[in-house]
């Protein structure tokens, strides 16, 4: 039963959380695109992965400070709208998993071939 609250949480959280930032009147924090959440701790923690988009290093970390700026606002947001006690603690992260993703795919491709070349 635990499980199904998590994932719900988890999924609610990816709709609410750029449903906020949409409200803010800063464009970097705006145009955020939430591509995954990921609950812990009993859904006391919750990890937002977003898209980097096309940001680069410093940018990333300008939206990553500001997002720690407006990180109470975003979990009142949150738990106004779900009515919920409390909101879970909000830790803001780029995804870099699809690029993990890719290198993975081109290693698998690489020993693929070299088994077939050798094979």
């Amino acid at each position: 039963m635990s499980e199904i609250r998590r994932l719900r949480t988890q999924s609610v959280l990816k709709q609410l959380i750029p449903e906020a930032l949409s409200n803010l009147n800063d464009i970097m924090l705006k145009g955020l695109c939430v591509t995954d959440v990921e609950c812990k701790r009993g859904r006391y923690d919750a990890f937002v992965y977003l898209d980097k988009m096309m940001f680069d290093e410093k940018e990333q970390k300008e939206v990553l400070a500001k997002l720690q700026k407006v990180n109470g606002y975003l979990q009142s947001y949150c738990k106004e709208a779900e009515g919920w006690f409390r909101s879970p603690k909000f830790h803001f992260e780029f995804d870099d998993r699809l690029e993990k993703q890719n290198e993975m795919d081109i290693l698998f491709e690489k020993i693929s071939k070299d088994l077939n070349k050798n094979g």
